[in-house]
């Protein structure tokens, strides 16, 4: 290495790597172990062949194969690698002592490795040392009697033998540590090889007991009905079913149970055990029950046995849909119809219970529209269908607990429950039910439900209360004037019922004024008090000038029947028209005009007539533009306008209109002359 001036040593330069970049071609890690392959640099030549001639070389290359293997041993101890080589070794020069030895050290070494046991055993049996192989056996099944490879080794070597009793002997130690399942099952098959049949029953006797699964309960089973033990085999269905319980059997176990049943031709019994699976196992795991039940019934059932299954089936269907939407109550109701229609009351009350626990999840009344509908059928079925009263009233008054009145009421419930206690004949309980929804919720529907329960009972003077309180709660109802007054009609009271009207059409609003009026109108109609009809016609005109009231009014003047009743009648026409000139719908006026002409043409004379024609109006097509919303023009449209002939503004249009329509006369007058003249010519023509 070069130094500097000083003496100091000189570090070399490091080389810079000026291109960084990959190279083209990438040589990966896979391609250099292929290429060294390819190419066999690895390989190592085979040593070369020794041929012995004599003892002495024979008794060398064992020393040497023996001291070889033994380094390997002392420098790998617990490699059971180098123990099996050399132990195999010592068995190919047919010393099976020095064998034995090696095996002992290598378990001594690690008494677990369950290959070693396996090749020491084997080496046994390979050179028929049968009692050695046997003692090799036993130790291994007594140190490690988990592992299963030398229990089948065993007793696969005893049963080479022959010697049945041994073979017996070591499954009956084997099956001391309840092994696994296929253990059991060589067991059984070496019992049925040799026709041990009642020694195999009572194997599986103790195999079902050791691994109580249901699939071993039913290969237990169907070995017994194999074998023709028919009732031991029912028997061990209904022992399987007690041992897992009413609310843990298995769905297989019950189909198995009910296919045997049905191999032996007692259909009664696998029916009944179809019935037995779908009351007690979860719904969700009965859908190849159903399935089953369906095909056994079909194939040996009656006509009301399938439907019963089909019924059963629609059941689950029902329970599916409710457990996964708790809320859709339309399969709430269409369930309960079904459970209805079966009859089992019980059920049917588990299940009312069960969908009435379903609360709206909102305090909005049409969350609750049909869910209210569930108290009610409840209510209504404990009455109809189990005669249970007390019961039906319990519903009707939880019902009304669960409705928040202070957001909502419903009527309907309040009336049903009132109507259910006067089935009972419990008058003053009903009153107290009414009374109460009236205090607490008070609706339209309520007062008018109170007030027909009291008319049926004809308690008027509660009719009255009922009526005044109803009043006092929405005095803008029309209708509940009208009834009230009706009533005292009926009741023969007309001043009192006048004064009810009088009351209602000083009201400052209501919702259906017109039929009020008419309705006293009416009345005194009836009455035949045609003067105060006639007030009230005209009080009516003072608030509105509605065509229709006028038009009502002539008609109920040519009604009454007087001496005077047309002039009357002639009288109104007049005051309507005059009063509607003014009106902006001129439709109203030429409506009023018409009913007025309608009357000259049934009840007049030509003057009268003659006078309504004149006030006809001519109708006349004009046209005018269209704007749309936004103000812009979208052409024009055709309409028809009424011209009436007092009309000041209009009379200049009328009188050219009338030269324009007299000028046209005119016209088709020379026109026709024309055409009479030319036909005159060409007759004298074809003359001459």
């Amino acid at each position: 290495m070069e130094t500097t001036s000083d003496g100091k040593m000189k570090m070399p330069k490091v080389a810079k790597v000026k291109n960084k970049m990959p190279a083209p071609v990438q040589i990966t890690a896979e391609q250099l172990l292929r290429e060294a392959k390819e190419r066999e640099l690895e390989l190592v030549p085979p040593p070369p062949k020794q041929k012995i001639s004599d003892p002495e070389e024979l008794a060398d290359y064992r020393m040497r194969k023996r001291k070889a293997s033994e380094d390997n041993i002392r420098k790998n101890r617990s490699v059971m690698t180098n123990w099996i080589k050399y132990a195999q070794w010592e068995e190919s020069q047919k010393e099976l002592q020095r064998a034995r030895s090696i095996w002992e050290r290598a378990l001594d070494v690690d008494h677990r490795n369950i290959t070693v046991w396996l090749k020491y055993a084997e080496m046994e049996m390979r050179n028929r040392q049968i009692n050695h192989a046997r003692n090799v056996w036993d130790r291994a099944v007594t140190i490690l009697p988990r592992a299963n490879q030398f229990w089948y080794k065993y007793t696969y070597m005893e049963e080479m033998l022959a010697n049945i009793a041994g073979c017996r002997q070591v499954f009956e130690r084997w099956t001391e540590w309840e092994p696994e399942e296929q253990a059991w099952h060589s067991y059984i098959n070496f019992e049925l090889r040799y026709k041990e049949l009642d020694r195999a029953r009572a194997i599986y006797e103790r195999f079902v007991i050791v691994h109580p699964e249901v699939k071993n309960w039913i290969k237990y089973a169907k070995f017994e009905e194999k074998h023709s033990y028919i009732n031991s085999s029912r028997s061990i269905y209904e022992r399987a079913v007690e041992f897992f319980g009413e609310h843990n059997v298995d769905e297989k176990l019950l189909i198995a149970f009910a296919k045997f049943e049905e191999g032996q031709k007692e259909h009664d019994r696998a029916r009944v055990i179809y019935k037995f699976a779908l009351d007690h196992l979860p719904k969700e795991a009965c859908q190849e029950i159903y399935k089953q039940y369906t095909m056994h019934e079909k194939r040996y059932g009656s006509r009301a046995a399938i439907e019963d299954v089909i019924v059963n089936k629609r059941r689950f269907q029902y329970e599916e849909e409710v457990n996964a939407n708790p809320m859709n109550y339309d399969a709430w109701f269409d369930y309960l119809r079904l459970l209805e229609a079966d009859g089992n009351v019980e059920q049917v009350r588990e299940t009312y219970e069960r969908a009435i626990a379903n609360l709206p999840p909102s305090k909005e009344k049409r969350h609750w529209r049909r869910y209210i509908y569930l108290w009610i059928n409840y209510a209504v079925y404990e009455e109809l269908e189990t005669g249970d009263m007390e019961h039906a009233r319990n519903v009707y008054k939880a019902c009304l607990d669960v409705v928040p009145h202070k957001s909502f009421t419903f009527a309907k419930v309040w009336l049903l429950l009132a109507q259910f206690e006067i089935r009972q004949r419990n008058l003053q309980a009903a009153r107290r039910v009414l009374g109460a929804a009236i205090g607490k919720c008070p609706k339209n529907k309520l007062f008018r439900g109170y007030i027909e329960l009291e008319l049926q009972l004809r308690e008027f003077d509660r009719c009255r209360i009922l009526y005044e309180k109803f009043l006092e709660f929405g005095p803008e109802n029309c209708t509940s004037w009208m009834k009230y007054a009706e009533l005292e009609t009926i009741l023969g009271d007309s001043d009192r019922a006048r004064s009810i009207l009088e009351l209602a059409i000083g009201q400052p609003k209501l919702d259906m004024p017109e039929v009020l009026w008419k309705t006293y109108i009416d009345f005194e109609v009836d009455q035949e008090e045609y003067d105060n009809t006639r007030m009230l016609y005209r009080r009516l005109l003072e608030r509105t000038h509605h065509v229709k009231v006028w038009i009502s009014f002539a008609q109920f003047e040519k009604s009454t029947g007087e001496d005077t009743a047309y002039d009357k009648v002639r009288k109104v026409y007049r005051e309507a028209n005059s009063t509607l000139k003014s009106a902006e719908d001129k439709e109203e006026r030429l409506m009023l005009l018409e009913a007025w002409q309608e009357f000259e043409r049934e009840n007049g004379d030509g003057e009268t007539q003659k006078v309504v024609q004149k006030l006809m109006p001519q109708k006349v097509k004009k046209r005018r533009k269209i704007q749309t919303e936004d103000g812009t023009e979208a052409g024009w449209e055709e309409y028809y306008d009424y011209i009436f002939p007092d009309e000041e503004a209009a009379k200049p249009n009328l009188k050219l209109l009338a030269l324009a329509k007299r000028w046209k006369q005119e016209q088709d007058v020379v026109k026709e002359d024309g055409e009479d003249g030319e036909e005159e010519e060409e007759e004298e023509d074809a003359e001459n």
